[in-house]
């Protein structure tokens, strides 16, 4: 999952972007607003991370410039507060929570995770896709009724495929949301890690099907 902070405070943006990558997250970050719309537009994210508080372009406008294109990002404000009006011009922009500093990093989280879940239309932390039981919120895994222990990036790959199944998903979407893989020099990490999940998940990983020259899909294990 791919996440998009923007803030211009470095010790707190920072602090973000370490949480949220320690928690399997590919994270992007701006320090200001039209730094931030830049991004926003030229990336798929999956969430964003936005503080109204902005130098350049405030997070208000940068909201309003998304949703006038019709972006539907899930957006989670950070306010100052206090900042009462600023929070409802947020809602009524289109944002889909919002946080008052200083807060909780658990919270926001919990806050992240839900909003991921609502853009892909899944509504409660424990998917199960035919043998695969996948929590994101306790990050744990099991297949045919097993745990499974899996690294952070084979974790984030399997997320991903959840979150995407019966849908092809090529190696370049894969790449571009987990920025995990991208420390690896070889050109078929991927496919290596699609080749790692598979034998930790035993049978079940024959849910996840090859298109050649396409990508992968996750299957329930009924389909095809």
């Amino acid at each position: 999952m791919r996440i998009l902070v923007v803030e211009d405070y470095p010790p707190l943006r920072d602090s973000l972007v370490r949480t949220l990558e320690d928690e399997s997250y590919g994270v992007d970050a701006a320090a200001d607003g039209e730094e931030g719309l830049w991004y926003a537009q030229g990336n798929d994210y999956d969430a964003i991370v936005l503080d109204i508080m902005l130098p350049k372009k405030t997070g208000i406008e940068v909201l309003q410039a998304l949703r006038a294109e019709g972006n539907e990002i899930p957006v989670l404000l950070l306010t100052a507060l206090g900042a009462n009006e600023d929070v409802i011009r947020g809602l009524d922009a289109g944002a889909d929570d919002y946080l008052t500093k200083p807060f909780n990093v658990e919270v926001l989280l919990a806050r992240v995770r839900a909003m991921v879940r609502r853009g892909y239309q899944q509504h409660s932390p424990k998917i199960e896709i035919g043998e695969i039981i996948l929590d994101t919120a306790a990050q744990s895994v099991s297949a045919a009724g097993q745990d499974v222990t899996l690294t952070a990036r084979e974790y984030a790959l399997l997320e991903f495929l959840v979150r995407r199944v019966g849908e092809v998903v090529s190696r370049s979407e894969i790449w571009e949301h987990l920025y995990a893989f991208h420390s690896e020099a070889t050109s078929n990490v991927v496919d290596v890690y699609i080749g790692y999940l598979r034998r930790k998940l035993g049978e079940a990983g024959k849910q996840i099907k090859t298109l050649r020259g396409r990508g992968y899909r996750l299957t329930t294990g009924k389909d095809a």
